[in-house]
């Protein structure tokens, strides 16, 4: 998204932030257009050359009691310095009046100004969550996403290679759907998250029986409305020209929006039990999380072997006696 009305901003975040119109309207000369906020302190002082006046602009008590000790001329100037920029709107927290200066500069300006009962800091992670899932990048993908055992595993593969068949299976087992089919990805804060389709939610199409309802099969323990994407299991054909990964030493990791996730290729043929390696990637992803790699301990085991056998060679060639 690339940029929203204050109007549609209040109709969207006005309950959830609690949000009052103080000024003559919700019409404003700039959109809202950036997940970030400012506070106008420096600004108010005179130093306005990293003035980001494209965010959103809170005014709580402290810029409030500022503005009080000011002078008459004094403070028209410091307001000035403010409302020079096109600023989106104004929020006045913790349900206090704006001084009737800034009320009129607004209205004169077309900023719209907002009031809300919440307290300055809790109103800014609220209204900073809101802005970062409104302007999150966003991107859908062809696959499954599976909560197993607390990992999110985001199954891909070509249409018709059993990506439902797995996650339907998966969740048989005790693992929670988040999406099938269609996945949308947001990134958030480098961190993706995958939710389902609003149409299709935790629906599956299951080729030769149709879509199925898996709340209405399994139970509201076997769905979840979104989950963070830790790994991407790619299916793919066996094909014994490739050389797959045996050891496990040299990872491999795919980019979705520019973060960097692990990619597990899991090569299948017909009698492969994926669901059960599926639940092993995730179980190998916590225990490398809580610092254990096994196919680094495996390999350092065995050098340890060969440095012994090689210090062993060494005495027995030269007992001579």
């Amino acid at each position: 998204m690339s940029a929203m009305s204050v109007r549609d901003f209040f109709e969207r975040a006005g309950e959830q932030l609690h949000l009052t119109v103080l000024g003559k309207g919700l019409e404003s000369r700039q959109g809202v257009t950036v997940s970030d906020i400012n506070r106008p302190g420096l600004a108010l002082t005179g130093f306005v050359e990293n003035f980001l006046w494209e965010r959103i602009l809170i005014i709580g008590q402290t810029e409030i009691a500022y503005l009080n000790t000011l002078a008459p001329q004094d403070r028209d100037r410091a307001l000035e310095n403010v409302f020079q920029f096109p600023l989106p709107c104004i929020i006045v927290t913790k349900g206090l009046a704006p001084p009737p200066a800034v009320r009129e500069l607004a209205d004169a300006h077309d900023i719209p100004i907002l009031g809300t009962s919440m307290d300055t800091t809790p109103l800014i992670h609220e209204l900073t969550s809101f802005l970062d899932e409104v302007f999150a990048a966003t991107i859908s993908v062809h696959a499954s996403l599976v909560d197993v055992y607390g990992v999110g595993l985001l199954i891909t593969g070509r249409s018709g290679i059993g990506k439902s068949e797995c996650a339907l299976d998966l969740v048989e087992r005790g693992a929670r759907l988040a999406a099938d089919d269609v996945v949308t990805i947001q990134r958030r804060h480098n961190v993706l998250i995958g939710s389902g389709n609003e149409m299709a939610r935790h629906c599956m199409e299951i080729r030769g029986i149709g879509i199925i309802d898996v709340q209405a099969i399994f139970g509201i323990r076997a769905i979840r409305a979104r989950k963070r994407i830790e790994v991407e299991v790619n299916l793919q054909e066996w094909d014994a020209a490739k050389d797959y990964e045996r050891l496990g030493l040299d990872e491999r990791h795919t980019t979705i929006l520019d973060v960097h996730i692990p990619l597990v290729i899991v090569p299948i043929f017909p009698g492969k039990n994926i669901t059960v390696i599926a639940e092993t990637i995730a179980l190998t992803y916590l225990i490398k999380a809580y610092g254990y790699d096994p196919a680094a301990h495996f390999n350092e085991n065995l050098l340890q072997l060969i440095r012994r056998k090689r210090s062993l060679a060494v005495l027995a060639r030269d007992d001579l006696e």
